[in-house]
């Protein structure tokens, strides 16, 4: 898909290593999550899935802002139940697809964030962001209680710091959101790139099949009672430790030397 001017909407690249990047190419609408943009993600999301030898994906985005939610315009052209409830659905879904990639997904924040723009960053499995940053869930301001980007979030944050956001539409700055838990790092904005790989390539040195493992069981782990969790959690260390690279990985310990996991990707 692409924009009046031919440039593609969504831009996807992948390197050697198996780190695959999703770019939103709409600066002028602020990368707004329109039903073409949804889409577009949705197909990439699948594709990448289906990458055996995928390792990592970071989300970013051009221009000023990293995604401002949902276009409001095409909200507004379409006042039919029928159209919010597909409209809403279709983006759960594709943060959900997030959730259940195999492999970590970092956002880049380069800048603003808003409704279900934080709700990317939310849902995403790291996040570093620009100190000039800001985050927030502001559809209150126009009526909309941002209850779908409410989601991830409460997941990342205090429920009261959440509240307040969903309450007041206010913004939180970087460093604010980094201390609440929605991002990881916060650094200059000529660092970010550097900032992004430095997580992608701690990631690359470890086992893709344990991640794989770890990822799925953190997020099905977090949704259950305790009980259920442990058994949950235990059972999948189990077969993780069953799996060579875990037992490659615990003799290297023994006998001090670096593990000789096989390459990848």
């Amino acid at each position: 898909m692409t924009t009046p001017d031919a440039e593609p909407i969504l831009l996807h690249a992948r390197d050697a290593r198996g780190v695959h990047r999703l770019t939103l190419n709409t600066p002028k609408a602020f990368n707004a999550l329109s039903e073409a943009m949804l889409e577009a993600l949705s197909a990439k999301l699948d594709e990448i899935a289906a990458d055996e030898g995928a390792r990592v994906l970071v989300i970013a985005a051009a221009g000023k802002a990293f995604c401002a939610g949902h276009n409001l315009k095409e909200m507004r052209a379409n006042p039919r139940l029928e159209y919010y409830q597909q409209l809403f659905a279709r983006c759960s879904g594709m943060m959900l697809q997030i959730q259940r990639l195999p492999v970590p997904v970092i956002a880049r924040v380069q800048g603003l964030a808003t409704a279900a723009g934080c709700q990317l960053v939310a849902q995403c499995d790291l996040a570093v962001a620009v100190q000039e940053a800001r985050f927030g869930v502001n559809g209150i301001d126009v009526g909309l209680f941002c209850a779908t980007p409410s989601v991830p979030l409460v997941r990342n944050v205090p429920a009261k710091v959440a509240m307040e956001m969903l309450l007041t539409g206010e913004f939180i700055g970087a460093e604010e959101a980094r201390q609440r838990g929605l991002v990881n790092r916060v650094v200059p904005l000529d660092a970010l790139d550097a900032e992004v790989e430095r997580l992608v390539v701690s990631i690359l040195a470890k086992p893709r099949e344990a991640i794989a493992m770890g990822k799925a069981v953190f997020y099905q782990h977090r949704e259950t009672g305790i009980e259920a969790a442990y058994q949950l959690a235990g059972q999948t260390m189990a077969c993780n430790m069953m799996h060579e690279v875990a037992q490659e990985g615990v003799q290297a310990f023994i006998e001090k030397r670096a593990p000789a996991w096989r390459a990848e990707g």
